[in-house]
């Protein structure tokens, strides 16, 4: 058992990704592409068949996102280590990411080598990002504690928080679901820096005197 090869799962939409992810990662003896998928209804399928280590998993699917993904694994399967591949560099996506347990999140830009190297170090238990990633992060943190800028879905949310709209209120007013709402508040909070909602209310109520 303690040469039993890594079993690793990948998951995106286009068959010619799949192939290129699955020649770099059996470049390394110790894994094997034991199965790979083109949907997440797909992949959700081969899941408890082929038992993956890893999963290198797009960010966006033909019936879902990776994200969604992500969390739904993590919270039944907690020991499968799963990296977000990317075409997007969204400041956003990567802390919805973080925050559904991906243990790394990189590029379809990235050398094919570092992808390799990524895939190691999420396996000894580290977290791996793209560089190109934390470079803009940096910069768009710096920006942001200058300016926030929010979005006009943004504002419509920010103003019923300071009505006093409970997220379910707020859901059914704007036609999305709760957890859609929890997301757009987190996103506002960590734009004009406050921690809850009555610092945001206040925030709102005082720059609208």
């Amino acid at each position: 058992m303690e040469n039993r090869k890594i079993n690793i799962m990948i998951v995106d939409d286009h068959a010619v990704v799949r192939l290129g992810l699955a020649s770099i990662v059996e470049k390394n003896d110790s894994y094997i592409v034991c199965c790979d998928a083109g949907t997440s209804s797909e992949a959700y399928e081969k899941l408890d068949k082929f038992s993956p280590d890893l999963i290198l998993l797009d960010c966006k699917l033909p019936d879902g996102d990776g994200v969604t993904m992500c969390y739904q694994i993590k919270s039944k399967y907690p020991n499968i280590k799963i990296i977000i591949i990317s075409a997007f560099c969204d400041d956003y996506m990567i802390k919805e990411a973080l925050q559904a347990g991906a243990d790394g999140y990189l590029m379809k830009t990235i050398d094919k080598n570092m992808i390799l190297s990524s895939v190691e170090r999420v396996l000894s238990g580290e977290k791996s990002f793209d560089p190109l990633l934390i470079h803009t992060l940096i910069n768009q943190s710096k920006e942001g504690s200058v300016k926030a800028k929010l979005t006009n879905r943004e504002v419509e949310i920010i103003s019923r928080i300071a009505q006093g709209f409970t997220n379910k209120e707020i859901g059914k007013e704007m036609y999305i679901s709760e957890k859609t709402v929890r997301n757009y508040i987190s996103r506002i909070f960590e734009k004009i820096g406050v921690n809850n909602r009555t610092e945001a209310a206040l925030y709102w109520i005082e720059r609208n005197k």
